[in-house]
């Protein structure tokens, strides 16, 4: 039986909206899971319970996590494992075992993330740069997206990263500036939106990407102005996304945002100068990240 099951969400008794329903894993879905479990790989896909898992497996698209399972901060939002500073490890076979899955499933577009490690005195961008590389040296035409933690701001780490070529240099604000204290403490809104000016400035060609979620108490005008600082990062592509508790113990879900409201925040973004965005419910940071890019791409 598959174990490709949303999270149990804590809705804080809102009314679920229609669009809730999740796609039934299909053949594909289940050989991918058993693809992954047993290549000792890790995927966000999974780690993270993202919704959207039975319906990117079915079609071949899947997000590598590296850098372990566990992440060394806490985000009362996040569902992936944390823990505190030391003693966590890191295992060197990480890039091949993901070079493998990607030549198994014949991906030629590929997108890369990471739990935070402010453990690693670089913040494992050591490791970003070696997954890339092998995974452009299986054919120098893949695509490969990154989304990268904050690296506490480190202008080195981040320079470490691009040295790889990456397509696209993704960090996640995830959230508007009023609510970091409260559910990113280890965070700071204001280093996010420097990431994404330092690697447009050490890489113009890179595509910069950044993602938002709404339904945790925000209004209005604070997500357009975070839509704007991020504008004035120099962020490329936007993706916004509805807010869902992966348990009781995390943040509640304050509010469904309706699909007609994300809509408008997809017409504003585009108004705004972004090259491309996804703005519907389910839509997670990496979702659809192929079309999103060569969306991006043609502008």
């Amino acid at each position: 039986m598959s174990n490709l099951k949303p999270a149990k969400c804590n809705y804080n008794r809102l009314k679920l909206p229609s669009w809730f329903k999740q796609e039934i894993p299909g053949k594909e879905a289940l050989k991918i899971r058993e693809l992954v479990s047993g290549s000792g790989v890790h995927t966000v896909c999974r780690e993270a319970a993202c919704p959207n898992i039975a319906n990117c497996f079915n079609d071949h698209e899947l997000t590598f996590m590296i850098l372990g399972d566990t992440c060394t901060r806490a985000c009362s939002f996040c569902a992936v494992k944390k823990a505190g500073n030391s003693g966590l490890g890191l295992d060197p076979d990480e890039p091949r075992k993901i070079a493998e899955v990607a030549k198994q499933l014949g991906l030629k577009y590929i997108v890369i993330t990471s739990v935070t490690r402010d453990d690693l005195v670089d913040g494992g961008s050591s490791v970003f740069a070696e997954v890339i590389g092998v995974v452009k040296s299986l054919d120098i035409n893949i695509k490969v997206e990154v989304l990268v933690p904050d690296f506490k701001g480190n202008s080195s780490s981040i320079k470490k990263v691009l040295s790889a070529k990456p397509d696209v240099f993704g960090h996640n604000i995830e959230i508007v500036n009023r609510l970091y204290a409260e559910l990113r403490p280890e965070a700071d809104y204001t280093r996010s939106l420097g990431l994404l000016s330092k690697a447009k400035e050490s890489d113009k060609k890179v595509v910069t990407k950044s993602s938002l979620m709404l339904g945790l108490g925000e209004n209005e005008k604070e997500i357009i102005r975070t839509m704007e600082d991020l504008r004035n990062s120099n962020c490329d592509i936007l993706t916004l996304g509805q807010y869902l508790a992966p348990s009781k113990e995390h943040y509640p879900v304050k509010e469904f945002v309706s699909v007609a409201q994300f809509e408008k925040y997809r017409e504003l973004g585009i108004g705004l100068g972004f090259k491309a965005v996804l703005s519907m419910p389910l839509a997670r940071s990496s979702y659809k990240a192929e079309k999103i890019f060569q969306e991006a791409a043609n502008v």
